[in-house]
């Protein structure tokens, strides 16, 4: 494929990334969390516990910014902050059970939306679909959540 159609396809893979996006993401209103506080939320579920200064990194904020949202989603019980087993100085935050439902909900119900948006796809769509996630998730960088 030429450089020109390579462009071409990622301009429109991009275009429907983010359209599929927002409509997987009307749903959330389901989680009762903002799109930051969800996608902490996500990171901890998926990534495991870690450092504040660490989140913050992955979420690209500031630690002052990530420190307001952990402390708002432990006022609500979805995460907890703890000390390190092996270094008692840091302080690890993790999701709880009930951060985890929260999630997983959310996760389920998006993926519903999802599979109504393309439910009137062939078996053969639904097989290039797959592929195609396939292939994409392969070249992406691994990220928590």
């Amino acid at each position: 494929m030429k450089e020109s159609g390579q462009r071409d396809a990622a301009d429109r893979l991009h275009t429907v990334a983010v359209r599929l996006l927002r409509t997987a993401s009307a749903v959330d209103a389901e989680m009762d969390l903002d799109g930051p506080r969800a996608s902490l939320l996500s990171v901890l579920v998926f990534g495991g516990p870690m450092p504040v200064s660490r989140l913050a990194e992955v979420e690209r904020v500031t630690p002052p910014a990530i420190t307001k949202q952990v402390d708002a989603l432990s006022e609500l019980g979805l995460v907890r902050r703890l000390r390190s087993e092996t270094d008692r100085r840091v302080v690890l935050v993790e999701a709880t059970p009930a951060g985890r439902q929260v999630l997983e909900r959310g996760r389920a119900a998006r993926v519903r939306r999802i599979a109504e948006l393309l439910g009137d796809a062939t078996e053969e769509e639904w097989a290039v679909i797959g592929r195609a996630a396939e292939i994409i998730a392969a070249r992406l960088p691994r990220r928590p959540g």
